[in-house]
């Protein structure tokens, strides 16, 4: 009973969000109709159309691979860096106080003030890319494993001493595996965050991928293909979501707030 209740929820959910999509595209077909915004909006219809035109090019998947290289290099180098620097944090004293300034210097600057610097450095490439990437994500990710460290059981930390556990074993067997939910939480949010900066450095930046190709036809006044270029980013940036929040969800299963909303 319970089985066709959840499979109820499903296709209820599943039929609303396809209602909102189509009622989305149908209102969008409206106002472009109306000519509220002259030839700036073009027809759904139209952009749809070249958005399945654009998709039968290679030079559009191999944008597509460029960006998504340039987001996963550029996660996976603040992963690295955020977890070591973050366990560091958390367990030495010397090593939090000698970060502090540095780190509280770093949070509030977006990887966008970054990129004229990156590209006087790097030149307009898929490294500029990488960097900004992994600058942006890399102080979340770093704060977010601290903070996890520091907010270990100290009870666990007690029992742990009392078997006799070096501080090596402590970290594998107890501080880690404490701090794993808010690690996972981080990286879940650095992926969508990780693939808009690799657009904006594409984009302003000049390095090759989706964000290049958008700027291409913004320069020609192509309207219908930028939409359809924007529409393509957007499916890309839920598709990214999905697959972080999945994994989420895979590796922190036991957690209590994943088992809640799985009974929901």
């Amino acid at each position: 009973m319970r089985d066709g209740i959840n499979m109820s929820d499903r296709t209820q959910k599943i039929l609303f969000g396809a209602g909102g999509v189509l009622g989305s595209l149908l209102l969008w077909q409206l106002v472009a109709s109306m000519q509220l915004f002259g030839e700036a909006l073009p027809a759904a219809v139209d952009t749809l159309a070249r958005f399945g035109q654009i998709l039968t090019t290679a030079e559009t998947w191999v944008a597509t691979g460029e960006t998504l290289l340039t987001a996963v290099c550029g996660l996976l180098i603040a992963i690295v860096i955020g977890v070591v620097v973050g366990i560091l944090v958390g367990t030495i004293p010397v090593v939090e106080h000698a970060t502090r300034v540095p780190i509280e210097f770093l949070k509030p600057i977006p990887a966008i003030v970054v990129l004229p610097v990156a590209v006087l450095v790097l030149g307009p490439k898929m490294q500029m890319g990488i960097f900004l990437a992994a600058f942006g994500c890399t102080i979340q990710i770093l704060m977010q494993t601290a903070n996890g460290v520091i907010n270990t059981d100290p009870v666990a930390l007690d029992t742990a001493r009392s078997y006799r556990m070096g501080r090596f074993e402590r970290l594998v067997r107890v501080v880690l595996p404490s701090a794993n939910p808010e690690i996972v939480s981080a990286i879940r949010i650095g992926a969508p965050t990780s693939l808009v900066i690799a657009i904006v450095a594409e984009l302003f930046g000049g390095a090759p991928g989706l964000g290049q190709q958008l700027y291409k036809v913004m320069r020609v006044a192509d309207s219908e293909g930028v939409f359809a270029i924007v529409l393509l980013l957007g499916i890309l940036g839920l598709l990214v979501l999905w697959v972080s929040t999945a994994a989420e969800r895979r590796i922190i299963h036991w957690h209590p707030s994943i088992r809640e909303e799985r009974r929901s």
